[in-house]
């Protein structure tokens, strides 16, 4: 894992030095190597943090060039089939003098043009410069599990993998774009190719950017979307739960490989405990787990079903108490997220990883699983709102929403009675709904920003077209907007600030592919139950003894911690804010609420980590 950036531009660059600023601001991305590269006419400029993973000698330094001299590539991530694809390149005449994957991607380009993006299996996102083309290529992996910003203006293009990297220039401007603080609001995360800043961008998932050096124009484009899903009831069961086994089975094999110490993050959930069960298979040595334990934190501890996949697979276990957080930690991550966050469970994530990151460099992990195989509680709620959708009138739904949207926010189940008025599309927009279109505007009052012309609800309910029923719908929507812009930026950000690299066997394109192109309906979610093909696996590999129906997200006890320090310090927060962004009748009304038994610390918890990181990055919201 690496921090990269760089610039492009259709004139000589001015200002080198601030390359190696935008570099160095991301040296927790890659703290073992460093380099830049510019080329001859002084328009390319590339620059790598290196953490090393595979091949540590100084054969894998980057920028790193084929061996004509023409290509550079700046890479950040891992390509798990890069064996395989060397062995091809091999074959077919190509030298290699190292043992990356980053000279198997050069390679691959060189061999195949732009349709190597899709012989690629792993987590990346790189910037690739073509001499003889005279452009330069800026992809991301499929999930996006590794961040790419860019801002293009003028005939040069500027990129680097965190924010921050762009913030090194002091000429960005920091004014908040009034869209992306939309979608903040509503979801708690900037989804998409928006950025929180004007003027910037996120490549999305599963992109393609080409900035032409001789015109100064960018085109980005799609090299891969999700497949089409399945008609009818599909392949047989047992065929589908073999080539399930087979497939994963293969994934952790691969993301196994490295050369520093590997460990996998066991929760003691289905999916991690998975996980667990096919390295241990793979291995030819002890895997070594890790779990988080929250001492004293009653239903939040799960470390005893951790202990007992552990024991059953004979890992070398260790478990890693995590003490309350200080809320002095607040400020430090806001400021890692470039973007503002308001998924809480940032915080356990980043103390995981940063006790972790003491025994081991490459964690795998049990992300995706949810939404691939419909593990989330709000796909039983969705299909069973259908149902009752079908045998009760639009007069019925209609007055239930109404007198929904008259109860304060903080009232358990308000946004899913609000939403079952409309249709499918309705109910997904409301699940994790932060602040509805009211709501916003009365936060917004001071700002006087007009709504935006298509609001947030709207294109969260209908993210996937190709979809044929409310799960798919759903599965897919959170495939494309909750997974890459919420959850795996949380891991990313948090991990990294580390030096962890952590991966995700379940993303691998293959099993993608599989789970939204293979799998029906009914072997992923019922009214009544989640990941229906995964539990089937479970019973396979994993002790009997373990309980496969609970089901608990990796988050901390916030409720608790808010009556505490932890509430003062949030009030504090937003008290100081300017009042000229959030409103502060409105935000005292939310306090209030809290403080009276409604459950308001998600959104507390959003406005004063948006408030943090406006502080730290100076970010002006008048201009």
């Amino acid at each position: 894992m690496c921090g990269i950036a760089g610039v492009a531009s259709a004139r000589p660059v001015e200002g080198r030095g601030r390359l190696e600023r935008m570099r160095d601001v991301m040296r927790h991305r890659g703290p073992d190597d460093q380099g830049a590269w510019w080329s001859a006419d002084g328009r390319v400029g590339l620059a790598h943090r290196r953490l090393s993973i595979l091949d540590l000698s100084a054969a894998g330094h980057q920028p790193m060039a084929d061996g004509t001299g023409r290509l550079w590539v700046v890479f950040n991530g891992e390509i798990y089939n890069f064996a395989e694809l060397r062995g091809e390149l091999r074959a077919a005449g190509h030298a290699f003098r190292s043992g990356t994957d980053t000279e198997v991607l050069l390679a691959a380009y060189r061999a195949w043009g732009e349709a190597f993006l899709g012989r690629l299996e792993g987590m990346f996102a790189f910037a690739l410069y073509d001499g003889d083309a005279r452009r330069v290529l800026l992809a991301r992996d499929r999930a996006g599990e590794k961040p790419l910003f860019y801002a293009h203006a003028a005939g040069t293009l500027r990129f680097a993998s965190e924010l921050k990297g762009l913030l090194a220039d002091p000429e960005l401007p920091r004014e908040l774009e009034p869209e992306a603080l939309e979608h903040y609001l509503a979801y708690g995360y900037v989804p998409g190719g928006r950025c929180i800043l004007r003027g910037v961008r996120k490549l999305p998932p599963a992109q393609l950017a080409v900035f032409d050096l001789d015109g100064g124009g960018l085109e980005v484009r799609p090299y891969w979307r999700l497949p089409e899903p399945p008609r009818g009831e599909g392949a047989d069961a047992e065929e589908l739960l073999d080539e399930l086994e087979a497939l994963l089975s293969t994934s952790v094999r691969r993301q196994l490989v490295a050369d520093v110490p590997v460990a996998v993050l066991l929760s003691g959930g289905l999916d991690s405990s998975l996980v667990t069960a096919l390295a241990a298979r793979a291995s030819a040595r002890p895997v070594r787990t890790f779990t988080a334990t929250f001492p004293g934190a009653g239903v939040f501890d799960e470390s005893g079903f951790a202990r007992t996949v552990a024991r059953h697979f004979g890992t070398e276990h260790t478990e890693l108490p995590v003490e309350p957080a200080s809320v002095d930690l607040l400020p430090v991550l806001a400021a890692q997220y470039d973007e503002p966050l308001a998924d809480s469970s940032m915080v356990p994530t980043y103390l995981i990883s940063r006790l972790v990151r003491t025994r081991a460099t490459v964690a795998l992990g049990g992300d995706g699983g949810d939404e691939l195989f419909a593990g989330y509680g709000h796909y039983r709620m969705l299909l069973r709102q259908a149902q009752l959708r079908r045998v009760l009138p639009r007069t019925v739904r209609a007055g239930v929403a109404a007198a929904a949207r008259a109860l304060p926010a903080g009232v358990r189940g308000r946004n899913h009675l609000v939403g079952f008025a409309g249709g499918a599309a309705s109910n997904l927009a409301h699940v994790n709904l932060y602040f509805d279109a009211p709501a916003r505007r009365a936060l917004l009052r001071p700002t006087g920003w007009a709504p935006p012309a298509v609001p947030p609800e709207a294109l969260r309910g209908g993210a996937w077209p190709a979809a044929r029923t409310v799960l798919q719908q759903a599965t897919a929507t959170d495939f494309l907007t909750y997974l890459p812009d919420d959850i795996l930026v949380k891991v990313d950000r948090a991990s990294m600030l580390t030096s962890l690299e952590v991966r995700a066997p379940f993303l691998d394109p293959r099993v993608i592919e599989f789970a939204f192109g293979r799998v029906p309906d009914r072997l992923r979610a019922t009214p009544r139950a989640g990941k229906v093909l995964l539990r089937r696996l479970a019973r396979r590999v994993l002790p009997p003894e373990l309980d496969l129906q609970r089901k608990r997200g990796f988050s901390l006890p916030l409720g608790r911690w808010f009556r505490g320090e932890w509430g003062r310090y949030v009030a504090g927060v937003l008290a100081e804010a300017p009042p000229g962004l959030f409103d502060p009748a409105a935000v005292r009304g939310l306090l209030e609420l809290q403080r009276r038994g409604l459950a308001n610390t998600n959104r507390l918890f959003a406005l004063a980590i948006f408030e943090l990181w406006r502080r730290e990055y100076g970010v002006n919201f008048n201009g």
